[in-house]
């Protein structure tokens, strides 16, 4: 019996028909037919695979995985179903259409954790817990990641990396031609060098669109409430409207109010060029930068450009990751297992985190294939003295419609400061949100 015979078996199995059963194709209602024939339609001859890696530093590592995909399924076409947009953002519309009107890819890419909450509440991706216990993964990945991937018991995507949010890049020439001695250790001390790096005509701080503003505010909370209370903002525990969270949010006004923000860059890469051209001092992203710079801009880490943990993050890591889910009624339901295998092997994630400026999420991987920042990336996500919280921007710790209404709030923030209507918004949308 061959996979795909399985994968026909199973769906006719869900609707009622096996062996032993007899009936008349004719006779059957509208929705069995459909059922038959999406069941006769999965195969192993083809995979699509919906992304958002198209800009550079992000489509170079997906190139490598999908190469390495078709030499060891020479088989199977591969359909690269990406939509751009930094962080997803124009993609996730693209597939939420898709969802809703029956035609799912096969895979689709999602970030682990909260995001995908919804999406399994409607019953619009597959539990993959027996594909974990074939491939022997459950011992092969860190706890807490399963943990963040489980629901109800159930495994319901694939990590192909871990990310870190929580990224302060800056030029030391810059800084230098400030008079500048070291990065800020705290965004009060990031405040008082906003002052020197204006007078002199630098922009302190540049910043992308909305989803890169996000990631901004939730390295200001982060380093300012410190990582317990931050992870009670999304756990119930820090209350929205204390007097903790409302003076770490006037900190954050302050960050806007010296960033770029009312010429916000149109993606993240645009605001990162600011930064090693000597334009602006900071900017706040994740990991992926690294690769951008080293590969992309041909840039010398540490002395073109380098990079600290956002201020008052010191000892933490701000994690997401890019993981890849089992669509219901995937097209090509034996090729898409094959795809996730092959995000979940070590040679998969080695020959993609490289290149993508992130550590892989296996703990058996090669550490020799991950040098300059990665190298001590690896080495603190995998210490047991590191404190590991989740991201707000990238799907870790909120669900898509409380980030939906942290956007709008967002939106309105970054205008008028008005730090009390914010915590009154957010905090309202968490209880209504759960």
């Amino acid at each position: 019996e061959t996979a795909r015979d399985k994968a026909i078996r199973a769906k006719l199995a869900r609707i009622g028909i096996g062996p032993g059963k007899t009936f008349a194709f004719k006779d059957l209602s509208l929705e069995h037919k459909a059922a038959i024939l999406i069941a006769m339609k999965q195969g192993d001859d083809k995979v699509e695979v919906f992304s958002w890696w198209t800009g550079p530093g992000e489509q170079e590592g997906l190139d490598a995985l999908t190469e390495d995909f078709k030499r060891n399924n020479p088989g199977i076409e591969f359909i690269n179903a990406t939509v751009s947009g930094g962080a997803g953002g124009n993609a996730k519309s693209v597939l939420a259409t898709r969802l809703d009107a029956g035609d799912p890819p096969d895979s689709y890419q999602a970030h682990a954790g909260q995001e995908l909450a919804s999406d399994i509440k409607a019953d619009r991706v597959q539990d993959i817990s027996g594909l974990y216990d074939r491939q022997g993964w459950r011992d092969k990945f860190p706890k807490g990641l399963i943990e963040a991937i489980t629901v109800d018991g159930k495994v319901y995507s694939v990590p192909v990396n871990i990310h870190r949010a929580n990224l302060l890049w800056y030029s030391p020439k810059t800084l230098d031609r400030a008079g500048i001695d070291a990065p800020p250790a705290t965004w009060g001390d990031f405040l008082t060098q906003a002052q020197t790096l204006k007078a002199k005509g630098i922009v302190p701080l540049a910043v992308g669109p909305l989803w890169a503003q996000k990631q901004l505010l939730e390295t200001v909370l982060l380093g300012t409430l410190g990582a317990d209370a931050y992870t009670g903002l999304w756990n119930g525990k820090t209350d929205w409207n204390s007097a903790e969270v409302n003076t770490a949010l006037m900190t954050a006004g302050r960050v806007f109010a010296v960033s770029d923000v009312a010429t916000a860059s149109s993606d993240w890469q645009p605001a990162m060029d600011k930064v090693t051209a000597g334009e602006a001092a900071y900017s706040v992203m994740g990991d992926w930068a690294y690769t951008y710079n080293i590969n992309n801009k041909q840039l010398t880490y540490e002395t073109d450009f380098a990079v600290v943990p956002t201020p008052g993050s010191a000892g933490v890591y701000d994690f997401l990751s890019d993981s890849f889910t089992l669509a219901k009624n995937a097209p090509h339901q034996g090729a898409a297992e094959k795809w996730l295998i092959e995000c979940g092997s070590v040679e998969g994630q080695d020959l993609f985190n490289p290149l993508k400026g992130s550590v892989p999420a296996r703990t058996d991987a090669d550490k020799g294939k991950y040098t300059g920042y990665l190298a001590s990336a690896i080495t603190e996500w995998q210490s047991d003295k590191t404190k590991i919280v989740g991201s707000l921007a990238h799907g870790v710790v909120a669900n898509v419609a409380l980030n939906d209404q942290i956007d709008i709030a967002l939106k309105a923030f970054v205008v008028d400061f008005d730090q009390k209507a914010f915590a009154s918004t957010v905090g309202a949308a968490y209880q209504s949100t759960r």
